[in-house]
């Protein structure tokens, strides 16, 4: 060993110190080697917080306060954090080989054929990634093998990944615009428009619609009664493979174990991922009937066209088979149906009351609440506009702001309407910690009739964490 490397080796982060950094020692590290903007834009309304342990639903910070977590990783977190079952799952294999290409990998054999028994219809061949949107990136390519077409139709308002294929089927000009040009052949239709649907499909050189159940970052927007039927029986009109994103309304979130269940739809291929891995391994899978798939890939010329070194690796695949399991024995669907009408009822009843809250919608525990927008803008110095721009473009954000400073409760607004609360909770939720939510939401409600209550109160924190940070 060189002494120049010997000293850099005394220099680095052991695994028990980073477990034990203090807060400031850990936001220091993302301001400077992770991502600075958006530590800046965190600690706004006081999302920098470090939490130190997490079980079920609720969490722990530094200082031993309790939070509940009504955010749920984005419906990754359906079993809750910490799932014992997970993680006795991960355990029992780890003598096991978890990379070993040279090998059929019996765990995610099994895993594959649980997918088939549990996925609707004739869906049968599954491929193992690591997250979403490499989920995503392996149905378009599918589509495209299988069709021999180039032509990706996708919604205004979608949100599939941010990877270079999956960015180019997603519905939003932010997070698009500074890449373009994205991949060829993609265009979009109104989400929920069957009419514009069919004129899109009228060309015959679309090779898959992809499209979301229930439009997660676009605001929980759930499409309209009879859209997904439609839409199944006009792209088996015009041989287009149909796509069904289920990353985040899949494994019982939405109150089926997959929503395209709620109307009978079975599409040409699935896409999950999030909860998949039971809210400790990073899983994903696109599932596709046989002859799709057989069409892209049949042939062992074509067996390796599409492969992922991590992809259904021991450690993951246990999960998985753990965390279906799980969510079918519980009956975690039944649970998200259940305490999602009483929330959804209960929402709907702050909304009559309150004029703040635009809207309510949603299915199962996968519910959007739609904060007013201000007329005005709120002025404050102390962040040089910050919070003034935030009472503009992201209400949502400061009452996620106010439930997490005021109440302890973890939640975020949508990436593509900002809006728009999320509150996606572990499907294990309890109807008690659920109240809490409600209590804490016609608290702040009650003190802020406008926008403008809860835009001073951010400034308190936004200037608390800039004069934290020193900045």
């Amino acid at each position: 060993m060189t002494d120049d490397l010997h000293n850099r080796l005394q220099e680095l982060t052991t695994l028990a110190e980073a477990v034990s950094l203090s807060r400031e020692a850990n936001i220091e590290n993302h301001r400077r080697y992770v991502n600075p903007e958006l530590v800046a834009m965190m600690g706004l309304i006081g999302f920098d917080k470090r939490f130190v342990r997490a079980e079920g639903t609720v969490l722990w910070d530094e200082a031993g306060d309790e939070y509940l977590d009504f955010l749920g990783a984005y419906g990754a977190l359906n079993l809750g954090h910490n799932h014992p079952d997970i993680e006795a799952a991960v355990a029992s294999v780890s003598k096991l080989p978890n990379l070993l290409q040279a090998s059929l990998n019996p765990l995610a054999g099994a895993l594959a054929r649980n997918l088939a028994l549990l996925t609707p219809g004739d869906l049968q061949y599954s491929f193992f990634g690591n997250s979403g949107a490499e989920a995503v990136e392996g149905a378009l390519k599918l589509a495209r093998a299988a069709t021999g077409r180039t032509g990706i139709l996708s919604c205004h308002g979608s949100f599939h990944g941010k990877t270079f294929g999956a960015l180019s089927v997603t519905g939003r000009d932010k997070y698009r615009r500074p890449f373009e040009p994205l991949l060829p052949g993609v265009s979009f239709v109104p989400y929920g428009d069957i009419s514009a649907l069919k004129d899109a499909l009228a060309g015959g050189d679309i090779a898959a619609f992809i499209v979301e159940p229930i439009q997660g970052e676009g605001g929980i927007i759930v499409a309209p009664d009879g859209y997904l039927p439609e839409a199944r029986r006009l792209c088996t009109a015009a041989g287009t493979a149909l796509i069904i994103d289920e990353i985040q309304t899949g494994c019982g979130r939405t109150g089926k174990l997959f929503a395209c269940e709620h109307e009978g739809v079975v599409p040409d291929i699935m896409c999950i991922s999030k909860s998949f891995g039971g809210g400790l391994m990073p899983l994903s899978a696109y599932i596709a009937s046989a002859e799709i798939w057989k069409q892209a890939y049949g042939g062992m010329e074509k067996a390796t066209l599409h492969t992922s070194t991590f992809g259904g690796n021991t450690r993951a695949a246990a999960a998985g088979l753990a965390a279906l399991e799980t969510i079918c024995r519980d009956d975690l669907p039944g649970q998200a149906a259940a305490k999602g009408d009483y929330l959804l009822t209960k929402l709907h009843e702050l909304k009559e009351c309150f004029p703040l809250i635009r809207d309510v919608r949603g299915r199962g525990l996968m519910i959007g609440m739609e904060i007013e927008r201000p007329g005005d803008g709120v002025l404050d110095r102390l962040t040089g506009g910050a919070v003034s721009r935030m009472a503009e473009e992201y209400a949502g954000a400061m009452v996620a702001g106010e439930l997490l400073n005021r109440h302890r409760i973890v939640t975020a607004y949508t990436l593509n309407n900002p809006s728009v609360i999320r509150l996606e909770p572990p499907l294990t939720i309890s109807y008690e910690q659920i109240d809490r939510l409600l209590q804490g939401l016609e608290d702040i409600l009650s003190m802020n009739k406008g926008l403008g209550g809860m835009a001073l109160s951010s400034a308190k924190t936004a200037l608390g964490s800039l004069l934290r940070l020193g900045r």
